[in-house]
């Protein structure tokens, strides 16, 4: 009689983090390296936001890519410090725009420093970004990069022009989540392919990776804005509507709330209705709008995972599916 095959437990973030511990120490030392600045408040606004905490997926991504797909040097190093540079700019950039106070617990760099030094601070990062890809020595890593960064410029205005508009559809959601947030890992995914010269094949499904998996993470993000709690969440409930934003559970609601409930939720995002937040959370509760959500964020994180099926089987592979698979559970 054959036995049935025993099914081997995901890794655990913590056991990923573990996994991935030597290289992500090295990705924290040359930040701080580069964060050095002859102007002050330039380190002390940059060490201030990059040392606040996170969960740090993009670069993890770029280095557990590299090595389930064999790469043995050390450039991944410098995209996964690349990638967290821009990445930090955006946090920047979008605290000082969205008029945030609070972001993973505690105060934004804005709040602290102001406005002023926080956007310039910002534009350090990017600059010092570009001068690391130069070190890099791959015009087609610049390439990715530098169009990736572009193309989150345009999804901030993108969103922008969403703010306080409440017949934006789903698919226009999903174009600025793509270019916001999705974008960026799949950035950090393809470049690790590039880095270890794999063939098309494997860098398409990098992509896919990495794109299904920001999908997934900003689904959960927006979901967790209405449903978690101020402690678990890092920043203010409700953020999103006080900045009018109509992320996906919103649009959802809209679609199946009652004629009346429609009418709250449309004045609450053209008028920033935080005073409806309880009411518009139960009209979000009785329409499924979360689950929705949740439901597509879990469709995004599979077609992540089915993406890393052709990859040799490893440790670095597993990773891989954990952290799509952490994606959809977190509650932060």
């Amino acid at each position: 009689m054959q036995l049935a095959e025993k099914k081997i437990p995901s890794p655990t973030i913590d056991e990923v983090n573990q996994l991935a511990r030597s290289d992500m120490q090295a990705v924290d030392q040359l930040i701080r390296d580069s964060l050095q600045s002859d102007v002050m408040l330039v380190s002390q606004v940059s060490e201030y936001i990059v040392t606040s905490g996170g969960k740090r997926l993009r670069p993890l991504i770029v280095l557990l890519a590299a090595r389930a797909l064999g790469y043995e040097g050390r450039k991944q190093i410098d995209a996964a410090a690349i990638i967290e540079f821009i990445h930090t700019a955006t946090l920047l950039h979008d605290d000082v725009v969205d008029d945030s106070d609070r972001r993973r617990g505690r105060d934004t760099a804005n709040n602290v420093f102001g406005n002023q030094a926080s956007v310039l601070v910002g534009d350090f990062l990017y600059s010092r970004a570009f001068q690391m890809m130069v070190d890099i020595g791959s015009m087609r890593v610049m390439r990715i990069l530098a169009d990736a960064t572009n193309t989150i410029a345009a999804g901030e205005v993108m969103q922008l022009m969403s703010v306080h508009d409440p017949d934006v559809t789903e698919a226009d959601y999903r174009q600025v989540i793509y270019r916001k947030t999705a974008r960026l890992f799949e950035a950090g995914a393809q470049i690790a392919a590039v880095l270890a010269d794999r063939d098309p094949a494997d860098e398409g499904a990098m992509i896919s990776y990495g794109q299904n998996l920001g999908t997934a993470f900003q689904l959960i993000d927006d979901a967790l804005d209405y449903g978690a709690t101020a402690e678990e969440l890092g920043k203010n409930l409700g953020d999103d509507l006080a900045e009018g934003k109509p992320t996906l559970p919103l649009i959802y609601a809209l679609q199946y709330g009652s004629e009346s409930e429609r009418k709250m939720i449309r004045s609450a995002i053209e008028s920033d209705g935080l005073d409806k937040l309880d009411d518009i959370q139960g009209v979000i509760r009785a329409t499924g709008a979360l689950e929705y959500t949740e439901k597509m964020a879990r469709q995004a994180a599979d077609m992540a995972i089915d993406a890393v099926d052709s990859l040799p089987d490893s440790p670095y592979r597993e990773a891989m599916i954990a952290i799509a698979d952490f994606a959809v559970k977190r509650r932060s």
